[in-house]
């Protein structure tokens, strides 16, 4: 019987399965993508890193660290450092990494190099690999030369992947391999220059990896180096990668939520059409269970389906996302079909449209047979107990998902109830709406323009849930579109001259007075000329850093205790700071104590209050201090901040290098100025903010793309629904639209009624979800990227009437055919 019923109705039930297509194949293809991501870290975690594991050391090892790294039989080497390079072809410059490489490198993996054979030749021959991107964008060839620091290197071969190493990270400094045999005579590491020093293992089929971190890791730590296994780096990179699949899988999850939202409105005007069959399928004898089953068994099927069709299309959208996250990745991402996948994608079908359309399907339990046949339906039994169990189901299930998706029960739990306040927020507010037309409605108008708001209580009306489709497509993608805002607002660089945008660092103090002087002959102004002092944390409190790092139980961040300290000196706080407590300290006198103000993540990070002794040790000399103030710091701007910062007349004679700022107003200028600084001065690497800006806007977009093409599941699965209900009530519409034309209304007075009906869904659902966006966005620029909202217009303008006219067309759509139904047909009950 289910069967035969579907039959005849096969072009609705298709709507129904469309409704839930969308989300299924989002989901799918989100979490195929995500194992097959998990799975490819996993098999190329040595490749990755190129070794088994790695010991790395800010700073020249100590003996102990040095005897370490002897012991355990040392296979390859380097150091890594940013520098300019200057190209003698064209003067080209170009800040880039410096991996100055001793011994065989990678161990796994392999350097892809073109010719193939500079991957083997570099080492013997003295020359160096420079990035292939880098190459064409200065039109250099092998034969061409790279000069770093004092020295001119021969360019061996184009370097198109070396272990390590990101396509964004590339972008902003891309990799210049050379032997580590000429670093020194490059003199490009001077005081303060930030270097890396990497050594490289390969582990016996013996070797315990984790339980020699185990082991070893506590010593490198309290010697401030580090050890990685590539089986620790990988499941760190998992972990990176799994944050960004978790966010895609709930944007895909609330598209599935929508189409649910679909699903309960079409059952529910499906099952209430279908009530008088119900009554006579009762009146000759069949069961309630029966009659519950058949459209139960409708439904589950459809689910099954449509779960089949959207795992199907979610197989091939997988496809897309390598694509698209190419530039976050250090591999590339290998496809494979995984089962889990698609069994979840194929129950959550089944699961999701029985569980959404009980509501509306228990309405068939409770069938009085004599009063439907009579002609009403209005005394229809309510089941309550039922109805409460079943929201409970919903509601538990958002959770579970969500939870599954999640991997942490608060966030599952806040997501839910965040769903549930959105449900009710627009639910409440078109309810108030309907409720407002009706005390205040406009008996003064003309018949059309009544008749058009009249309709909004029509029975099987579906006014709600079409103000809940639309409201909540319109909602995420405003949000989303307001979120992209703020992260591009906390990246921007205002183009004027009182914004650094041209960074000198590693500026030695005997060059410094040169570097500005060579910055003013430019024309240029020195907006900052910062000096910076390098030290480490000796003692905290009572305790010495050394005594922190051996105690078990100390909860203290480790990075606090390994981290070398880069601080200034001055007498004001930057626009980018905010006094917390304490008083800032401008200069400190002869014979006063040394009060240093500290940022608030190295206070919270190591409990640290106004009033706690500090001692740093300062390139060897101990330097007490007090916690005389706690900066809240915006590490979000592009410009030099720092976590501990001196008053005036204490650091003035210690070891120092300063970082000199300026803003140059095009390409040209900037280039000319950075050949000169490469010229004379080789050690100073210089930071192009307006290259970076434009990185990490070309990274935006790209994320932004990714959002907006998961919001693109939402809308369309929002549409579907809308289309959906305006077909499932088609047959109302023609019985009313008869009667009004049997009464002398004209087609055009029928087209207008319509058209005015869908404009006051399309506005009001529209600008709920607008409304609703702006407050979530404004939450989320408060409390999670603690930035100023200032809301665009754009939704207003464009989102705002584009839905609505999408809606007039869907419904318009839909009124040719009732125009086209004769009145006597409707009348004689022949439709």
């Amino acid at each position: 019987m289910a069967w035969r019923d579907g039959k005849a109705s096969i072009s609705r039930l298709m709507l129904f399965m469309a409704s839930i297509i969308l989300g299924i194949a989002a989901v799918v293809s989100i979490q195929l993508f995500s194992e097959n991501l998990k799975q490819n870290i996993k098999n190329q975690s040595k490749a990755l890193m190129g070794a088994d594991f790695i010991i790395d050391s800010r700073q020249l090892p100590s003996k102990k660290v040095q005897a370490i790294i002897d012991s355990l039989n040392v296979a390859a080497s380097e150091v890594n450092f940013v520098s300019m390079a200057a190209f003698p072809k064209n003067d080209g410059t170009k800040l880039v990494k410096v991996r100055a490489i001793e011994g065989d490198f990678p161990f796994y993996g392999t350097l892809d190099t073109e010719p193939i054979i500079a991957s083997s030749q570099y080492q013997k021959s003295g020359g160096a690999l420079v990035d292939a991107t880098l190459m064409l964008q200065f039109n250099l060839i092998p034969g061409d030369s790279i000069k770093l620091g004092k020295l001119t290197f021969p360019i061996i071969g184009a370097l198109k992947s070396v272990p390590g190493s990101t396509a964004v990270s590339s972008t902003v400094a891309p990799p210049v391999l050379i032997p580590f045999r000429f670093i020194d005579d490059t003199e490009l590491l001077q005081l303060g220059s930030r270097k890396e020093y990497q050594y490289f293992f390969v582990a016996t089929p013996k070797t315990d990896l984790e339980l020699l971190e185990k082991k070893i890791d506590p010593i490198l730590d309290y010697e401030n180096a580090d050890l990685d296994t590539h089986t620790s780096t990988s499941e760190r990179l998992g972990r990176r990668y799994d944050n960004v699949s978790k966010f895609l899988n709930l944007a895909a999850f609330i598209a599935l939520l929508l189409g649910c939202v679909g699903i309960a409105s079409s059952v529910h005007i499906y099952i209430k059409e279908k009530l008088k069959n119900v009554a006579v399928l009762k009146c000759i004898g069949a069961t309630r269970k029966q009659t519950f089953l058949i459209y139960l068994i409708q439904i589950a099927g459809i689910g099954l389906i449509g779960g089949i069709i959207g795992s199907s299309i979610g197989v091939g959208l997988q496809y897309a996302f390598p694509y698209f996250l190419k530039g976050f990745l250090p591999f590339d991402v290998q496809i494979s079909i995984t089962a889990q996948p698609l069994i979840m994608g194929i129950l959550l079908g089944v699961l999701m449209s029985v569980l959404f359309a009980l509501l509306p399907l228990l309405g068939t339990w409770y069938v009085s047979p004599l009063e439907v046949l009579r002609g009403t339906d209005e005394n229809l039994v309510k089941p309550r107990k039922a109805r409460l169990f079943t929201l409970a189901a919903i509601l538990l299930f958002i959770f579970l998902f969500s939870f599954w998706l999640l991997k942490d029960a608060l966030f599952g739990l806040v997501f839910t109830v965040g769903i549930l306040i959105t449900f009710s927020i627009m639910a409440g507010m078109a309810s108030l709406f309907m409720k407002v037309i009706k005390k205040y409605f406009p008996s003064n108008w003309g018949f059309t323009e009544r008749q058009s708001l009249l309709n909004l209580f029509r029975p099987n009306n579906q006014t709600m849930v079409l103000i809940l489709a639309i409201g909540l497509g319109t909602f995420f993608i405003s949000t989303l579109y307001f979120t992209k805002d703020i992260l591009l607002a906390k990246t921007s660089v205002e183009n004027n001259s009182e914004n650094a945008n041209i960074i000198l660092m590693d500026v030695q103090a005997e060059q410094n007075e040169a570097v500005v002087n060579t910055v003013i002959s430019k024309g240029l102004k020195v907006i900052n000329n910062i000096p910076i002092v390098t030290m480490r944390m000796y003692q905290i409190k009572d305790k010495l850093v050394n005594d922190i790092r051996k105690d078990s139980t100390s909860t203290m961040n480790q990075w606090i205790l390994n981290h070398e300290f880069r601080v200034t000196y001055r007498d004001s706080l930057l626009v980018s700071e905010e006094l917390l407590e304490g008083v800032w300290i401008k200069k400190r006198e002869p014979g006063e104590s040394i009060l240093v103000s500290i940022s608030d993540n190295i206070a919270r990070d190591a409990d640290l209050e106004i009033g706690d002794q500090l001692i740093f040790n300062v390139q060897g000399v101990l330097m007490e201090t007090s916690i005389g103030s706690i900066r809240k710091v915006d590490w979000g701007r592009m410009q030099v901040n720092f976590s501990v910062v001196f008053p005036i007349g204490v650091l003035e004679n210690a070891p120092q290098f300063n970082v000199v700022t300026t803003n140059v107003q095009n390409e040209v200028n900037s280039a000319d100025l950075q050949r000169d600084l490469v010229k004379k001065f080789p050690n100073i690497s210089v930071l192009d903010l307006r290259q970076m800006y434009t990185i990490i806007e070309d990274i935006l977009d790209k994320i932004s793309w990714i959002i907006n093409f998961m919001a693109f599941f939402s809308i369309l699965t929002g549409i579907i629904v809308l289309i959906g209900s305006v077909k499932n009530s088609k047959y109302q519409r023609i019985k009313e639209s008869v009667l009004l034309r049997t009464l002398g209304a004209k087609s055009k007075q029928i087209i207008r009624i319509t058209a005015l009906e869908y404009v006051y869904l399309g506005i009001l659902g529209s600008l709920l979800g607008i409304l609703l966006s702006l407050i979530s966005s404004q939450l989320l620029a408060t409390l999670l990227f603690k930035e100023p909202f200032i809301p665009s217009v754009v939704p207003f303008l464009v989102f705002l009437p584009g839905i609505t006219i999408l809606v007039l067309i869907i419904g318009l759509s839909n009124i040719r055919s009732v125009l086209k139904s004769p009145p006597l047909e409707v009348l004689r009950k022949e439709s």
